[in-house]
């Protein structure tokens, strides 16, 4: 006999079992339903890319993330998706007849060779949204709308969208007399801020040859505080003679007046000139959202790639989008509590019990008949014990069961025990679907 093998999973991977899967199944839909809500159409794009496709798109960094999928005797270099910009962005190139603006989400899994640690995995879903086409700020605030509604559907009482603009940025390097061959280098060290904290960036900024009076210039704006108008005035006045960050400044003034339009209230979003987003093709606004508790990281990103759809096309198209990343979102849900209770362990709705084997025969024709009046039934296999199969039932959390024995049957009636409080009352076979539903519908109102 062969050696048993020790049954485990690569690191930064994970099994879903089947209740996690209910919850993220309804994470999932509160996603999808809102983006539907604004519009957007659902696409798909293929697990694994041509590597051309994939690298010089994210910045050294990323790209040392990606997952090569070649195999033996294989003919094509391939790779495991990264994210699913870049894989919209090949598709835009690939099929131009596609109505613009084009709007798609797309809700599937990427890989990354991260240092798995919480809330970072290799293998994790991405949920994004976005628009093609439109150069419109519009399109970006409806992109904060977004963040918005899906966070307060799932719960979320307490999280920040954090704005900036890729342009402010760069006016701010040429503000200060960053060269613009490093002006890479100092989005990097920017985008570190609130890890390593404002002295842990200007001592990376020394590193990298910045003279001190350029670091001091680039941190003071960098800290600039107050509510939107306040600090977009100022970037204002500080940046006015720098074309690019006036651009910028517009672009954001806008977006935030049609965020107030939208009805996104002033406490969950914050212009953030220190956030940078580490992706090198931004080009316009740029979001993040965080939570205070727990300490995760960001749970969804985003922002404006007017740039990257010419790396596939001669035909250039404005582009922007943002991404939930569903996995954070979920731990966050899980370690405060907030999926509601109607969530359950189970789909099941009915255990169709079996009393015995002369039974078995009407007991089937009665799953059907719920199944048919659409509850989701199961039937329990082997008859035997009716404590047994209600054991069973309890174990997975299915709410109701119903009991056929020969009695039942010969009076017209199935017994249905609600699980929770053990009650168990006799209804006509008639009935028995109504009644069921009644149930169902009532124990979610209680919820």
């Amino acid at each position: 006999m062969s050696q048993l093998i020790k049954p485990r999973v690569p690191r930064g991977m994970r099994d879903i079992l089947p209740e996690q899967m209910i919850r993220r199944q309804y994470v999932i839909d509160v996603i999808q339903d809102v983006f539907e809500e604004f519009g957007f159409e659902h696409l798909q794009t293929p697990a694994m890319e041509l590597s051309e496709v994939l690298t010089g798109k994210y910045g050294p960094d990323a790209e040392k993330l990606i997952y090569q999928a070649g195999h033996t005797g294989g003919k094509e270099d391939i790779s495991l998706r990264y994210d699913l910009t870049i894989p919209l962005c090949r598709v835009i190139a690939m099929y131009p007849q596609l109505p613009k603006p084009f709007k798609r989400y797309q809700i599937d899994p990427v890989w990354r060779a991260e240092r798995p640690q919480k809330g970072r995995y290799r293998q994790f879903f991405q949920c994004d949204a976005d628009t093609v086409g439109s150069e419109s700020m519009l399109a970006d605030a409806e992109n904060v709308n977004l963040v918005y509604q899906i966070l307060s559907r799932l719960g979320f009482k307490q999280f920040e969208i954090n704005i900036n603009e890729r342009k402010i940025i760069t006016g701010i390097g040429q503000f200060a007399g960053v060269p613009t061959q490093q002006l890479g280098g100092l989005y990097r060290s920017i985008d570190k801020i609130d890890k390593i904290g404002v002295e842990g960036v200007s001592s990376e900024l020394k590193e990298n040859n910045i003279p001190e009076d350029v670091i001091e210039k680039l941190l003071t704006l960098l800290q600039i505080e107050g509510d939107a108008e306040t600090i977009l005035s100022q970037l204002n006045h500080q940046l006015n003679d720098y074309e690019t960050a006036r651009e910028g400044i517009s672009n954001l003034q806008k977006l935030i007046e049609y965020i107030t339009l939208l009805g996104v209230p002033e406490e969950f979003y914050r212009v953030n000139v220190a956030m940078v987003r580490g992706l090198e093709y931004y080009t316009g606004p740029i979001y993040e959202t965080v939570v205070e508790e727990p300490k995760i990281g960001s749970i969804t990103g985003g922002g404006r790639y007017d740039e990257l759809i010419g790396s596939f096309s001669k035909q250039n198209y404005p582009a922007t989008g943002t991404s939930f990343g569903i996995e954070r979102i979920i731990d966050v849900m899980e370690e405060f509590d907030m999926f509601p209770s109607s969530v359950g362990k189970t789909v099941t709705q009915v255990l169709m019990t079996v009393f015995d084997d002369e039974l078995m025969n009407e007991s089937l024709k009665l799953a059907t008949k719920l199944r048919d009046g659409g509850i989701r039934t199961e039937v329990y296999f082997r008859p035997g014990k009716i404590s047994t199969q209600m054991k069973y039932a309890d174990s997975k959390g299915i709410p109701f069961a119903v009991i056929l024995g020969s009695d039942e049957l010969e009076a017209g009636k199935a017994g249905v025990r609600e699980l929770a409080s053990r009650e168990q009352n006799d209804v006509p076979l008639s009935d028995l679907v109504d009644h069921i539903k009644m149930l169902i519908h009532d124990g979610k109102d209680k919820m």
